[in-house]
C-alpha cells in the first residue's frame, strides 16, 4: 500500500507490504522518478561476541538509468566509491539505534532501481533504510531522517536538487532522530566567479581582448563556527519535521517486536575490587603505555597475570570475564581522570595538542612530499602531478556520461602502523571514508581551473588517533611542496567528548584510547579563516547546542595552533622544480589552429616528437594545452607554436608544415622548394640543438637544414645519456663530417 508524505521540499511515496515480504522489513520509496528498495534481514542465532553485527550494502543498478554496465563483465560487480561511502553513511546513522546487547547478524540492503538525476540518492537511501528498519520486527523504536543543507545566494536551502547543489557554497549532510543528532558531514564547495583559464596561464600578446575575457577569479568558501551552528539548527528543524511525519504514518504499520535475547556485559564487582586492590598501579601503567600506542597488549598481560593468581583459580574466573572487567575498569579510570582531575592519560591538558614535527620533500623523486608527525601519529603524504589523461574516470547514476576527477586522495592504513603483523589488503570502508574526508577538506583551497591532475597518497606509518587529520595537514604541505597553488593551508584536528552525569569535557587532538572510551568523535578541518570540512559521530543520546558550540570553538583554537606550525614549515619548502612535470595553457586565434596541426597532422606530430610533449587543441576556443615531463622542452614547444601562429599565412587547405620549410606560396598547390645548402667537408659552423634522441641529436645548421650529431661524436668516451651533455636550443659549434644530399653527419667541435 502506498503512503504519501510531503516533507522538506519533496514528496516521498512509501510502498509498504508489496515487495520482499519475507524480509524482516522492506519498503519501496519513490521520489520523483527515483525508486529505491530497502530491506532488512535478521538471523535467528546470535554471534558469540557482544557487539552489533550489522552489515549495510548500498547498490546502484545500471538499469536504473537505462545503461548496460561497461567492460567485459555485463553485470554489477565491485561497489564504486560513492556506493561504499553511502553505505557507510547509512551504517553510522542507524547503528546507534540498536538496543544494547543486540547481537543478531543483521543486513540492510538498499537497491537503486530507478534514478532521477535531480534526486539526492544519499538522502533517499537513508530515509528508505530507516523506514525498513523501523517497520521490521527488530526492536528499534525511533525513525531516522537524513537531510542535506545547501547555501545558495546566501540562504540555507533544505534538500537542494543535485543541480542546485552544484551552485551551493555549502554541502551539509545531517542524520538524526526527532530528539537528537546522530551524524554530521560537511564540506565547503569552491566558488567560481567566472569559469575559465587561470590568468597566469594566458599569453596576452597572442590576443589581448581574448586574454582579458578569460581571466577568472575564485574564492574559497570557509564557514565560521556561528554559520555552521546556524546550518545545523536548520538541519535539526528539518529532521524533526520529517521524523514526526514518518512516525505518524509508520507507527501503526510497525511489526510487533520480536522476542530476542540480549547479551549482558560481563561484570563482576568482586573482580573489579580485586583489580583495584592489587593491580591498580599496573592498570595505570598500561593506560600510560596505551597513550603511546593504540595496542592494548599491556592489559592482556595483566589479565594473564590475574588468571595465574590462586584466587582466580579458586573462584573459577574465566579469561573472558576478567578481560571484560579490566576493560571496564580501564575505561572508568580514563574517564575519571578527565572529568574529575581534568588531565589525560598522557598528561596533557584537555585543550592541548600533541607535539608536532614536519619535514617536506624528503622523497627526492616524488613531485611533493611531507612527513607530518603529531604525537604517536605519523603520515607520509605524497603528491604526484599529471595531466588530463591521468584523471580518475567513474560513473554516477545522476550524471550523464563518464565523469572525471582531477583530485584524488588515497589513504592507506597498514597494520605495522599500530604494531600488528596483518596482511596488506585493498582499502576498506574506513580507508575510503578517511580519504574522502581529507579530499573534502583540501579541495576548496585548490584552483578549480588548475591544469594538473593531482593524486595525493597518505601512507600512515604510525597511528595513535587522528590519522585522517594528519593526512589533511601533511597533504596540504605536500601540495605546496609540489608547487601546487594552495592559497591557504588547511589543518585538521580530532575532538572528543566525554559526559558523566551533569559534567562533560571537550578534548582536543584525541588519541586512540580517548576515541575508544569517549562519547563522541568530532573531526574539524579548515583554514585560518573558517571550516572547510567536518565529520561527527555521536555514540550517546544527543548533544546540546551549547556543548557543540564549545567543541567547535575549542577545535578552532587547536586548528589555529597547528596552522601556525604548518606556516613555519611552509616558509622553508624547497620545491623540486627539476622533476616537476610542466603544463602550459594559452590562447591563440582559433583560425591559427589549422597551422599548428599542419597538412595531414604533419606539423603537430613533428612538434610532439621533437619536444617530447603532448598537445591538446580546442579548435573553437583557440586553446592550446602542452604537457611534458621536462620544463624546458614544454616551454620550447610553446615558443615554437607561438612562432608558427605569428607567421603570416600563405593560404592552402590544411595549413603548412613546421618550420616553414615547405610552403604553399600561391595557395594553388604549387610548392616552393627550398634549395638544400652545400657545406664543405671539415667546415666548422654554428648550430642549434633542436631534437635529442637516444642515438644523438639533430642540430639545425645555417640555411635551415638539420644535421645528425651521433652519440659517438659527442665525447671521447662512450656517452650513456645524450641529455647529460646537450639540451634543447643549446648553441653548439659542429664540424661537417659528410654530406650526401640533405643528409649531413656532424661532429662536435670541442
Amino acid at each position: 500500500m502506498e503512503y504519501k508524505i510531503s516533507v522538506n521540499n519533496q514528496e516521498e511515496i512509501y510502498d509498504i507490504g508489496k515487495v520482499a515480504k519475507q524480509a524482516a522489513g522492506a519498503v519501496m520509496l519513490k521520489i520523483k522518478n527515483t525508486v529505491i528498495l530497502a530491506t532488512v534481514s535478521r538471523d535467528d542465532n546470535q554471534v558469540a561476541e557482544n557487539f552489533v553485527p550489522l552489515t549495510v550494502q548500498y547498490i546502484e543498478k545500471s538499469y536504473a538509468v537505462g545503461k548496460i554496465p561497461g567492460g567485459y563483465i555485463k553485470r554489477e560487480t565491485k561497489p564504486g566509491d560513492f556506493e561504499t561511502l553511502t553505505a557507510r553513511v547509512i551504517d553510522r546513522s542507524l547503528r546507534p539505534l540498536f538496543p544494547k546487547g543486540y547481537a543478531y547478524p543483521t543486513q540492510i540492503v538498499v537497491f537503486v532501481l530507478s534514478c532521477d538525476p535531480s534526486v539526492d540518492l544519499q538522502v533517499a537511501a537513508l530515509n528508505a533504510a530507516s523506514a525498513a528498519l523501523y517497520l521490521s520486527d527488530i526492536p528499534v523504536n525511533k525513525v531516522v531522517a537524513g537531510v542535506r543543507i545547501g547555501n545558495i545566494d546566501g540562504k540555507y536551502v533544505v534538500n537542494p536538487s543535485n543541480s542546485e547543489l552544484k551552485t551551493s557554497t555549502l554541502d551539509l549532510y545531517v542524520a538524526g532522530t526527532k530528539e537528537e543528532l546522530l551524524m554530521i558531514e560537511m564540506r565547503a564547495n569552491p566558488s567560481l566567479e567566472t569559469s575559465s583559464i587561470p590568468a597566469m596561464a594566458i599569453d596576452p600578446m597572442l590576443d589581448p581582448t581574448l586574454a582579458q575575457s578569460l581571466i577568472s577569479t575564485q574564492s574559497i568558501n570557509e564557514f565560521d563556527e556561528e554559520a555552521i551552528l546556524e546550518a545545523i539548527d536548520k538541519a535539526q528543524s528539518a529532521i524533526t519535521e520529517a521524523t514526526t511525519a514518518y512516525e505518524k504514518v509508520f507507527s501503526g504499520l510497525k511489526k510487533e517486536d520480536a522476542i530476542l535475547d540480549y547479551k549482558q556485559d560481563l561484570e563482576s564487582d568482586a573482580i573489579a575490587a580485586y583489580i583495584d586492590e592489587f593491580y591498580k598501579e599496573d592498570v595505570y601503567d598500561a593506560i600510560n603505555k596505551m597513550a603511546k600506542s593504540e595496542r592494548a597488549s599491556e592489559l592482556s598481560r595483566i589479565v594473564d597475570r590475574i588468571l595465574k593468581d590462586e584466587i582466580a583459580t579458586l573462584e573459577s574466573w574465566t579469561k573472558a570475564l576478567v578481560d571484560s572487567v579490566i576493560q571496564s575498569y580501564k575505561k572508568k579510570i580514563v574517564r575519571e581522570m578527565i572529568i574529575e582531575k581534568r588531565v589525560r592519560a598522557d598528561g596533557r591538558a584537555l585543550n592541548e595538542v600533541r607535539p608536532i614535527s614536519i619535514e617536506t620533500n624528503i622523497l627526492p623523486l616524488a613531485h611533493g612530499s611531507c612527513l607530518f608527525t603529531r604525537g604517536q601519529t605519523q603520515a607520509l603524504a605524497i603528491v604526484t602531478l599529471g595531466n588530463d589523461k591521468d584523471a580518475q574516470m567513474y560513473d554516477l547514476l545522476t550524471e550523464k556520461g563518464v565523469a572525471t576527477d582531477t583530485f584524488m586522495v588515497n589513504y592507506n592504513f597498514p597494520g605495522f602502523s599500530v604494531g600488528e603483523a596483518s596482511p596488506l589488503r585493498p582499502p576498506g570502508r574506513r580507508e575510503l571514508g578517511h580519504g574522502n574526508l581529507a579530499r573534502r577538506a583540501l579541495e576548496p583551497v585548490l584552483d578549480i581551473n588548475r591544469l594538473q591532475t593531482i593524486r595525493l597518497v597518505s601512507e600512515i606509518l604510525e597511528s595513535n588517533g587522528s590519522s585522517s587529520m594528519a593526512t589533511i595537514c601533511g597533504g596540504a604541505l605536500a601540495l605546496r611542496s609540489a608547487g601546487v597553488n594552495v592559497e591557504k593551508l588547511v589543518a585538521g584536528i580530532a575532538m572528543g567528548l566525554i559526559f558523566e552525569g551533569d559534567k562533560h569535557a571537550v578534548l582536543s587532538d584525541i588519541m586512540g584510547l580517548e576515541d575508544h572510551d569517549g562519547d563522541m568523535d568530532f573531526k574539524v578541518a579548515g583554514t585560518k579563516d573558517g571550516v572547510t570540512a567536518l565529520q561527527m559521530d555521536i555514540k550517546l543520546g544527543g548533544i546540546s547546542r551549547d556543548v557543540l558550540k564549545e567543541a567547535l570553538y575549542q577545535a578552532k583554537e587547536g586548528r589555529e595552533h597547528i596552522l601556525r606550525i604548518m606556516e613555519d614549515a611552509s616558509s622553508s619548502i624547497v620545491v623540486n622544480n627539476a622533476i616537476l612535470p610542466k603544463l602550459e595553457l594559452f590562447s591563440v586565434d582559433p583560425s591559427k589552429i589549422v597551422d599548428i596541426i599542419g597538412q595531414a597532422g604533419k606539423t603537430i606530430r613533428e612538434i610532439i616528437e621533437r619536444f617530447e610533449v603532448s598537445i591538446d587543441l580546442d579548435r573553437e576556443k583557440g586553446e592550446v594545452k602542452i604537457a611534458g615531463e621536462n620544463k624546458s622542452k614544454v616551454e620550447a614547444a610553446k615558443e615554437h607554436i607561438i612562432g608558427i601562429v605569428n607567421k603570416p599565412s600563405f593560404g592552402g587547405r590544411g595549413g603548412h608544415g613546421g618550420g616553414g620549410r615547405d610552403r604553399d606560396s600561391r595557395g594553388s598547390g604549387h610548392k616552393e622548394v627550398k634549395e638544400v645548402p652545400t657545406f664543405v667537408q671539415d667546415e666548422i659552423v654554428d648550430g642549434v640543438v633542436k631534437r635529442i634522441v637516444d642515438f644523438g641529436a639533430f642540430v639545425e645548421l645555417p640555411g635551415g637544414i638539420d644535421g645528425l650529431l651521433h652519440v659517438s661524436k659527442i665525447a671521447d668516451h662512450r656517452v650513456e645519456k645524450v641529455g647529460d651533455y646537450l639540451e634543447l636550443e643549446q648553441k653548439v659549434r659542429v664540424k661537417i663530417l659528410k654530406q650526401t644530399g640533405n643528409k649531413i653527419e656532424l661532429g662536435l667541435e670541442k
